[in-house]
C-alpha cells in the first residue's frame, strides 16, 4: 500500500509564484485507499514574481511517472469515482511523446472535463475518444490519434478558470475525493 501513496504527488502554479494551495492525503478505507485532493485556487502571484500569467489558479494531483507503460488499447473509457464540490475537474492521460517535437522532454497530454456534482459519490466515465491533445493547458487543433499502448501517467486538476457550463467555477476552496480510477470497456469489439 506504501508503494500506491508514493506513486502521487500534488502540483500547482507556486513553480511560477502563484498563491494556490494544495495538498493530497491518501488513507485506508475499507480494504482500499482513497484520496482527498483539496486546497484553495488563487490566481493573484506573489510579489517577487517575474512571471505574467494569463491564466493562473491551478492546482493537481499527477501520477509519478509509470514504471514502463500502462497499456488501454483494448479500453475505451476512463472511469473515476469522485465525491466533490461541484466544480469541473481536468482528467488527463500523459503518453509518451509521439505528437510532439522528437527530442522535447514533455510527455503528450491529453485533457477531458469531468463535473463532480457536490457532496454524492459519483462514477464519472469519461470515453477515450474525448479526451483532446493539449500542449500546456491549451488543446490542439489537429487530427491526433492518442496511442493508447503508451500510457505514462495520469492526472486530476482543477483551475479557477473555464469548465463545463453550470459547474462551479472560480478562485477559492476545493476539495475531491476519489476512491478508485479504472480502464474500462463499455463497447463489446469483435
Amino acid at each position: 500500500m506504501s508503494r500506491f501513496r508514493s506513486i502521487w504527488q500534488a502540483s500547482l502554479n507556486a513553480t511560477k509564484k502563484g498563491l494556490s494551495s494544495a495538498s493530497l492525503e491518501i488513507s485506508e478505507v475499507d480494504n482500499g485507499l482513497k484520496g482527498v485532493f483539496s486546497g484553495n485556487l488563487s490566481v493573484d502571484l506573489a510579489e517577487d514574481s517575474k512571471w505574467n500569467i494569463r491564466r493562473g489558479g491551478f492546482c493537481g494531483m499527477r501520477s509519478k511517472k509509470f514504471d514502463g507503460f500502462i497499456d488501454l488499447d483494448s479500453y475505451d473509457t476512463i472511469a473515476l469515482k469522485l465525491r466533490g464540490d461541484g466544480r469541473s475537474y481536468i482528467s488527463t492521460i500523459y503518453t509518451e511523446n509521439w505528437v510532439n517535437s522528437p527530442g522535447q522532454l514533455e510527455d503528450n497530454s491529453w485533457q477531458a472535463f469531468v463535473h463532480v456534482p457536490k457532496d454524492n459519490w459519483y462514477i464519472a466515465k469519461i470515453p477515450l475518444a474525448r479526451y483532446l491533445p493539449t500542449w500546456r493547458g491549451n488543446v490542439i487543433n489537429a487530427e491526433m490519434e492518442m496511442n493508447q499502448a503508451r500510457i505514462l501517467g495520469i492526472s486530476l486538476s482543477v483551475n479557477a478558470e473555464g469548465g463545463v457550463p453550470g459547474a462551479r467555477t472560480g478562485t477559492g476552496d476545493f476539495k475531491v475525493e476519489l476512491d478508485w480510477i479504472k480502464a474500462i470497456r463499455t463497447e463489446e469489439y469483435t
